[in-house]
């Protein structure tokens, strides 16, 4: 199991599992987002991306980690945990010693580091975009905050995060022609010849 960044052609596939899921798609630009990839079958486990806000001002931009997901079947297993943890790494490769976070689920980033902001402290970009997703996708929603140095990757999740295609809950994400709408039965192909 790997964590790499999305590619343009996962852009279906990521707004699929964002709708499905419930998650805020706002700005949505597949580049993004990063992917948890299981290394032996290629099947993507997980999603989330980090989403930079410009400040008023114009001087400061705020990270923020968004649309964090990951697929049932894979669940339990410490996809999220380096999902996450990527994310914050990439903020800070790109010179943010801060993110934020607004989610119903605090508690599950809480066990990285991550603490309850009061909404007062948070830039003004990010007040609007709580109100925002309050409204939207995510009535729950407090602000949490990190500082990057600060993040700590639990060795539980690290070490079911190694073991994750073990103990997969199995289940059909194989397509069949029912999701496209297609009746296998009765459909023609351009090129079927009838044999």
């Amino acid at each position: 199991m790997y964590v790499r960044d999305a590619k343009n052609r996962e852009e279906v596939w990521l707004l699929d599992h964002i709708e499905s899921m419930g998650l805020d798609e706002t700005a949505f630009r597949s580049r993004d987002y990063v992917v948890a990839v299981d290394e032996e079958s290629g099947e993507k486990a997980g999603f989330g991306r980090i989403r930079i806000h410009k400040t008023d001002d114009g001087d400061e931009s705020v990270c923020e980690l968004t649309s964090i997901g990951v697929l049932e079947g894979w669940r339990e297993q410490g996809v999220g945990a380096h999902i996450v943890e990527r994310l914050v790494e990439y903020a800070g490769d790109q010179g943010f010693e801060t993110v934020y976070v607004l989610t119903g689920t605090g508690a599950y980033l809480a066990q990285f580091g991550f603490q309850r902001l009061d909404e007062s402290e948070l830039p003004a970009v990010l007040q609007e975009r709580l109100e925002d997703k309050r409204e939207g996708v995510d009535p729950d929603a407090v602000p949490l905050t990190i500082d990057i140095d600060e993040f700590r990757m639990p060795d539980r999740l690290r070490e079911a995060f190694k073991r994750a295609p073990e103990g997969r809950d199995e289940t059909d994400d194989e397509e069949s022609p029912e999701d496209f709408g297609i009746d296998p039965d009765s459909a023609t192909y351009k090129y079927d010849t009838g044999r």
